[in-house]
């Protein structure tokens, strides 16, 4: 940011605030020099951090203030007022943090707090010498992150299955596929933040099997790798189409970098596209494409998109948005076969197709898990810590079922910030901690210039209210059962989402 005043917002808190000038559990963004603090109060006691979330910007003051942490709005990363560490995931860096002092009625805020001062408390307990991480994705790189963050200095093995380093993987049907964002935007660390950390991260590695009782892995090389704690995180894949085509070069999934890369390098000679499935991925893949000048048709059977997740209003809503920048929607229809130049569907239309794209749902990967005789039910079943059936054994992310204290019944969902903020709990607990994992499960989608905001999970409701405009993109969608509020979502509302988030967590069934 410049020195330039013209640039600076708020008062300058080198010179003073009055203390009464910000009431007791209020914010408000000031700066210190070039740099904008957040000045926040809290119990009588004074914080100053940076102003901006560390994951997309987001400006904290249009936040949340819960205790000593403030919640973004954007995409809901939680900071701490007193440290500036980033406490829940999406973020994983820190914000600034500033020394603050009092004098004469009035506040100060004082030099910037180096951050080995500010490091975070230490599990206490006997640590593993050698913990293992089998993916390489959200849940993975979490807690790969989190072990080190909290100064284990043991052995740390991550095998990945992919070809490329952890991802941002929201970024990849979002704006690094619009062509908005560069590729070197995706990656969460670049390459030799691994070899800093002490990280043995090893891409295209496929474990084969699992030995419980002499903790050891089997690779796909015949090479045998040992662990004291095991992370499974072993993600989700694709549903494929089991119809005629779908092997074709011109089709595509979506769910790695290499994935996306090959979708952008067939659009320079493509003029039309057809997305099978309209849920999140499948029209933030038409909303990308269609940016890239593309014709697009959706083609799905549903009756309204996203109707099952969202209700009908907003179904409609998102399908007008997605009309209005020129999608066309094939509903209640599905292909029957593919070749090289159309798409036949089950109506008996064609549709002219240079690509398609393919995002009818994923499938958690449970083959390793059923083998080594971990408990399932329709996911790797897991108790509050995150432990699966097997002692020393953990399971996080797509996988992972888990007892949601919220909703009183077992949950797996397949959310981006759910799987990074499983993997910290794990990596706590790997470590000898007695961690929970409560989160309220939270994503967002984002349509053109709509972003979606989902707190909670509501798999059915026997009430829907509507507060505000959906058409206007300034609303607040709830969704109930028998009085209780399970999910909200909202649209321009953020403080609202975050609002409700923190109630749905003080609602634990």
């Amino acid at each position: 940011m410049s020195d330039s005043p013209a640039q600076q917002s708020g008062p300058d808190l080198a010179r003073g605030l009055p203390t009464d000038a910000l009431a007791d559990g209020k914010m408000l963004v000031g700066h210190v020099g070039a740099d904008p603090v957040l000045l926040a109060r809290s119990g009588g006691e004074y914080f100053a951090i940076g102003a901006e979330c560390t994951h997309y910007h987001g400006a904290l003051a249009d936040g949340l203030m819960v205790g000593e942490t403030v919640r973004c709005p954007l995409h809901h990363a939680c900071f701490s007022l007193r440290t500036g560490g980033a406490i829940s995931a999406p973020a994983f860096d820190p914000v600034a943090c500033w020394s603050v002092a009092v004098r004469s009625n009035k506040v100060f805020v004082l030099g910037k707090v180096e951050t080995a001062a500010r490091a975070p408390a230490v599990v206490a307990g006997e640590w593993p010498q050698q913990v293992v991480i089998v993916g390489g994705g959200a849940a993975g790189f979490a807690a790969a992150e989190m072990l080190r963050r909290q100064h284990y200095k043991g052995s740390l093995v991550m095998l990945s299955e992919d070809d490329a380093a952890p991802v941002d993987r929201p970024n990849l049907s979002k704006d690094y596929l619009d062509g908005s964002a560069p590729e070197d935007w995706v990656p969460l660390r670049p390459q030799e933040y691994y070899a800093e950390q002490g990280i043995d991260l090893r891409l295209k590695s496929h474990v084969v099997a699992i030995d419980t009782q002499a903790r050891e892995l089997e690779l796909g090389d015949g090479s045998k790798v040992s662990y004291d704690r095991l992370l499974l995180a072993t993600g989700a894949e694709p549903v494929r189409l089991t119809i005629p085509g779908m092997d074709l070069p011109h089709v595509h999934t979506l769910r790695s970098l290499a994935d996306t890369r090959a979708i952008i390098a067939g659009t320079p000679t493509a003029r039309s596209v057809v997305v099978m499935g309209a849920s999140f991925i499948g029209l933030e893949v038409a909303a990308s494409l269609r940016k890239r000048g593309l014709e697009v048709h959706v083609v799905a059977p549903d009756k309204r998109p996203m109707e099952r997740v969202l209700g009908p209003a907003m179904g409609d809503f998102v399908r007008g948005l997605h009309e209005a920048h020129g999608v066309i929607f094939h509903l209640e229809d599905s292909a029957t076969a593919i070749d090289a130049h159309q798409v036949t569907l089950v109506s008996g239309a064609t549709i002219a197709a240079d690509l398609v794209v393919v995002g009818v749902g994923v499938r958690p990967r449970l083959e390793l898990a059923e083998k080594a005789g971990l408990t399932l039910d329709r996911g790797v079943v897991v108790d509050a810590r995150l432990e699966t059936s097997v002692p020393g054994i953990y399971a996080a992310g797509d996988i992972a079922r888990w007892p949601d204290p919220h909703s009183g019944d077992s949950m797996r969902v397949e959310h981006w910030v759910v799987a990074q903020r499983q993997g910290q709990t794990a990596a706590l607990n790997m470590l000898g901690g007695q961690a929970k994992f409560d989160a309220v499960p939270f994503f967002w989608s984002q349509h053109y210039d709509v972003a979606i905001n989902y707190a909670g999970h509501a798999q059915s409701w026997d009430e829907l209210t509507i507060e505000g405009d959906i058409a206007r993109r300034d609303c607040a969608v709830r969704y109930k059962s028998k009085g209780r509020l399970l999910a909200i979502a909202t649209i321009n509302r953020d403080a609202e989402n975050l609002m409700a988030e923190v109630t749905m967590e003080g609602e634990a069934a």
